[in-house]
């Protein structure tokens, strides 16, 4: 059960970090004041929190199969 709820919970945060960068690309690009260097914070975040989901989902799934 523990792995299912640290999926879960990873997949959450990755959900929360693509949300934050999609709300942060639209505030860009309707015209506000924005900043590049926190855009590309967000874009590192969502690409982390993207990256460790997967593994996390790979090695259930790994584990599954055997």
């Amino acid at each position: 059960m523990g792995d299912s709820s640290q999926l879960d919970e990873l997949r959450e945060e990755a959900r929360y970090r693509r949300e934050r960068l999609e709300l942060y690309r639209a505030r860009l690009y309707a015209g506000r004041a924005g900043n590049r260097d926190r855009l590309a914070d967000l874009e590192r975040e969502h690409a982390g929190a993207q990256a460790r989901f997967a593994r996390a989902n790979a090695r259930a799934r790994e584990e599954t199969v055997e």
